[in-house]
């Protein structure tokens, strides 16, 4: 690559990834989440970007409900750099793209933006770069490069794209975008040898996307610089504002600037990709075993084949099946067909029309210090299982109507009664009575893990006080 191209990454994390469910929710989107592997989506994507790109931190646009998750998911990961950019509402990806390049305009100047869904993987990280390489030069000049996949069959889940006119050896023009096909249709592309895969990634300079959203969806491009400039900023987190973003309206960039374009290019490039949008794409890159089933946790299968079988937990047992998928998790179980794997977003819209919790979340809750799970309720009663991560710590806080009990499992807690502070170590306990000051502290390098057991009157998560800290402020992190 041209050591004279600055590439600023941008990673889209705006999804919720319905397809994925019950995996995936409103609150813990499929980012969040291993799924394949043993490090995050959003992780592995940045990763990926600090093996091809070099030199800055990506910018990461997402919902202000997932700001604490990501952010804690970066430090995990040892990223402390990254800047967020925060969306009140979600507006698709134009006015996603347009937000970040008014940042990478406003703190780097013009320079190339790298456009990458936080859900992708891909395998060959070589021949990625080998692409961003190719594309660089054709992006400076003034073109919006997308990288269009080599197709291996014929996908009806992905969109095309029909390669042009050539520009150079590796870049042509884009003559067609085509939306997402049926099969004759994805048969016919993939017959013709000119389509490829639309991967929903992107390489220009900041102004010029500007410019081009400003022809073709002005709209947008106003509404984008009004919710960037009246952005409240800390640090490195940028809050949109919340009535100019609202106002935007909801468009891909596809949509309201490449297929308007007369400036769109396509790199062509083979890099083992995969837009990780169902559970059958799981199950097209995982490993299988000799019955090409896909086995994850605790499943045991008698006569099953082709098929996805995912535990959270408990054991997942199944005889009989063919091309199938079985999802277990704490609160909820998928069964589906294969062939029923993009319908899965149904069941979610029937689960959010129902104002059910499942929608939002599963029994684990994210804080700011870590989460917790819900492990048995009752009259009277609860029992929590909570992690907490390295260096985080609850609020100082009491309860009126219940007592707590915490026995450490692992790590060494820091906890705080009224005015007095002790270090409890794994297999010790400590009792909180009902109206004392309290507050619970991972000191240690590694997750603190930790039982607790609510009993009283009302267990309720509103009966709480919590108080100032050292600052005067009033503590919020639960």
């Amino acid at each position: 690559m041209n050591p004279s191209h600055t590439i600023v990454p941008v990673i889209l994390s705006g999804g919720m990834g319905t397809r994925l469910w019950p995996a995936s929710r409103r609150l813990q989107p499929k980012q969040l989440l291993a799924l394949v592997g043993d490090r995050s989506m959003i992780a592995a994507t940045v990763d990926r970007i600090h093996a091809v790109v070099t030199g800055i931190d990506p910018v990461i646009v997402t919902n202000i409900d997932h700001a604490d998750a990501i952010r804690r998911e970066m430090l995990r990961s040892g990223y402390s750099d990254t800047r967020l950019l925060l969306e009140p509402v979600g507006r698709n990806t134009a006015p996603a793209v347009a937000v970040a390049a008014y940042d990478v305009l406003s703190t780097y100047g013009d320079r190339l933006m790298l456009v990458l869904p936080a859900d992708h993987t891909i395998a060959d990280e070589d021949a990625f770069a080998d692409a961003i390489s190719a594309a660089a030069d054709c992006a400076c000049a003034g073109y919006l490069l997308t990288f269009g996949i080599t197709p291996s069959g014929p996908e009806t889940g992905y969109g095309y794209i029909r390669s042009g006119k050539p520009i150079s050896d590796r870049v042509a023009r884009v003559a067609e975008f085509k939306e997402k096909p049926d099969i004759e249709a994805a048969e016919r592309f993939i017959a013709s040898g000119d389509y490829l895969w639309n991967s929903g990634m992107f390489l220009f300079k900041a102004s010029r996307y500007i410019e081009e959203l400003e022809q073709h969806a002005p709209d947008i491009a106003a509404a984008s610089r009004a919710a960037y400039d009246k952005a409240k900023m800390k640090n490195a987190t940028i809050t949109l504002d919340t009535d100019s973003f609202t106002a935007c309206r909801s468009d891909s960039i596809d949509f309201a600037v490449m297929e308007g374009t007369t400036r769109a290019a396509v790199v062509p490039t083979d890099p083992g990709w995969n837009d990780v949008g169902s559970w059958t794409s799981l199950w097209n890159i995982e490993e299988k075993d000799d019955d090409a089933n896909v086995l994850i946790g605790d499943a045991l299968t008698v006569g099953v084949t082709n098929s996805y079988i995912r535990s959270s937990g408990r054991l997942v047992a199944a005889v009989g099946l063919d091309a199938a998928i079985v999802v277990d998790t704490p609160d909820a179980v998928l069964v589906a067909s294969m062939d029923a794997a993009q319908d899965v977003k149904a069941i979610v819209d029937k689960l959010k029309d129902a104002g059910r919790s499942e929608y939002e979340t599963d029994t684990t809750i994210h804080r700011p210090w870590g989460q917790f799970r819900t492990i048995d309720q009752g009259p009277g009663y609860r029992v929590l299982h909570l992690w907490l991560d390295p260096g985080g710590k609850t609020s100082m806080k009491q309860h009126e109507h219940r007592s707590e009990h915490w026995l450490v499992i692992r790590g060494v807690a820091r906890i705080t009664t009224d005015e007095t502070t002790r270090l409890v170590p794994t297999r010790e306990s400590v009792y909180i009575p009902p109206g004392e000051i309290h507050r619970l502290e991972n000191p240690g390098d590694d997750v603190l893990e930790v039982i607790e057991i609510d009993i009283g009157s009302y267990v309720g998560e509103d009966d709480i006080k919590r108080f100032l800290d050292a600052y005067g402020r009033t503590e919020r992190q639960g």
